[in-house]
């Protein structure tokens, strides 16, 4: 699963964030953003047995643009979209 996908197009069920980020040396932002999106979704350091009951894709939040924070070095706007469906109600 890739959750870096500059060619993603929001759609208008998504859910929108935006994270200032400061990847560690040597980090690209790309791999930060991915990061952000990731844990904060479908991502996790370890394997779930869940993971194949679901269409993770579906679920998973994506970096879609990422962008200098102007005036500071190695600190990045990363966006990310979540799918409406990732959320439970209540």
């Amino acid at each position: 699963l890739t959750y870096y996908t500059p060619e993603y197009e929001v759609k208008d069920t998504d859910i929108l964030a935006a994270f200032r980020v400061t990847p560690q040396p040597g980090v690209p932002p790309e791999e930060a953003g991915a990061a952000v999106a990731a844990e904060s979704s479908t991502g996790t350091w370890t394997t779930v047995w869940t993971d194949g009951l679901t269409s993770l894709d579906r679920y998973k939040g994506r970096c879609y643009h990422i962008e200098p924070v102007a005036g500071e070095e190695n600190q990045y706007i990363c966006y990310v979209a979540y799918p409406l469906d990732l959320f439970e109600e209540g």
